[in-house]
């Protein structure tokens, strides 16, 4: 068993509730597991507040049809050539496009990249989920 550590917590009763029932609704076998995992997502929304490296997935929903997009998609992956580990490109209908971008590299960068393809015409969705190489979860 891993080196754990205990601690304990005084909240007011309404909030404590709240957690409960958070608990509950997120199917978590206990509170701990439900801790566990807020502070992760906390220590991750921190490792991208700094120029640790980071993960991220960018999902793209957007009309190919529009002028220019596809190409203009294409050069600025290539622009961040080291930090675009993986794309792939779903054709969702005759117009539609969806494109998920695995990305890696410090966090600002990748959400500048993530920025920079929202802003095209022709882009309809963006969507940023920040992720972690998990070195700083250990």
């Amino acid at each position: 068993m891993s080196d754990l550590a205990r601690f304990s917590v005084s909240v007011e009763r309404p909030l404590f509730e709240r957690l409960e029932r958070l608990v509950r609704e997120s199917d978590y076998r206990n509170r701990s597991e439900f801790i566990r995992d807020l502070v992760r997502d906390r220590l991750v929304e921190q490792e991208w507040q700094t120029e640790r490296e980071a993960l991220g997935i960018l999902s793209l929903l957007y009309d190919h049809h529009a002028r220019g997009l596809s190409e203009r998609l294409t050069h600025a992956q290539h622009h961040f050539s080291g930090q675009v580990l993986a794309t792939t490109h779903v054709h969702l209908d005759a117009r539609l496009c969806a494109e998920m971008i695995m990305l890696r590299g410090p966090g600002r960068a990748i959400r500048a990249l993530a920025d920079r393809l929202r802003r095209e015409r022709g882009v309809l969705h963006a969507g940023l989920v920040a992720g972690t190489t998990g070195r700083a979860l250990r």
